[in-house]
């Protein structure tokens, strides 16, 4: 068996350097790889790519990245309630490439099976078509888009075991599964992380040959971006 382990966060973002292109999993703030996004503004690396369905909100998540200018261009689906990455956009600080959130998905799951493009409906007939191979399939116009090509990629899941498999819980399952393998490099932030063996097989998410580097994080707020509560 090949352990995977790695004893920190510091060890385990090894080789991340400034203008790289990273992915990051989460959902807003549900199941964002908290330790190693703190660790990459520690390490003051500048010009990132992050592909991230969002930037998370302005004191946390990859806000963080932002406010420290350390992102030069964001890949999402959307802005989401972080009034600096707005403002960067709107103030031409930071190139954003803005993109249907099923096609992001799917950019990220096609380089995680190795599918260099793809052909989808989304966005034909839009800014996002524009420059870009379209072809007519059953009737219906499609638009080609390429598979994302990142150096790293930095999920978080629940568990996690020696060899690499993860198990992820509820929602906070979203990107950080397609992202998964989907970098030359994938690192995977875990809750708990125990021997390989304990894991029951039937519940694993995602298997370890997808995973390079995994460990435990210290601890992880799971800040609520919009509380909801039934009122009393």
């Amino acid at each position: 068996m090949i352990k995977r382990t790695v004893k920190n966060v510091s060890e385990a973002l090894q080789g991340i350097e400034s203008d790289m292109t990273i992915m990051l999993g989460g959902f807003g703030l549900c199941g964002i790889p908290e330790n190693s996004i703190a660790e990459l503004v520690n390490k003051k690396i500048t010009n990132l790519t992050c592909i991230s369905n969002n930037a998370g909100v302005d004191d946390f998540g990859l806000g963080l990245l932002l406010q420290n200018r350390q992102i030069k261009k964001m890949i999402s689906s959307y802005v989401g309630e972080n009034a600096e990455f707005e403002r960067q956009m709107l103030s031409g600080e930071l190139e954003v490439e803005l993109t249907p959130q099923g096609t992001l998905a799917e950019k990220c799951r096609a380089a995680q099976a190795g599918i260099p493009a793809f052909f989808t409906p989304a966005g034909y007939g839009t800014e996002v078509a524009e420059g870009k191979e379209t072809r007519e399939f059953n009737d219906k116009m499609h638009v080609m888009e390429l598979a994302f090509k990142a150096d790293f990629a930095i999920v978080k899941a629940w568990k996690g075991d020696e060899a690499g498999n993860l198990i992820f819980k509820g929602t906070a399952r979203n990107f950080n599964a397609v992202m998964a393998g989907a970098a030359k490099i994938t690192i995977a932030e875990v809750e708990e992380l125990v021997p390989a063996g304990m894991l029951d097989p039937n519940e694993i998410h995602i298997p370890g040959i997808m995973v390079n580097r995994i460990f435990q994080g210290e601890k992880f707020e799971k800040r609520i971006e919009q509380r909801t509560v039934r009122q009393k």
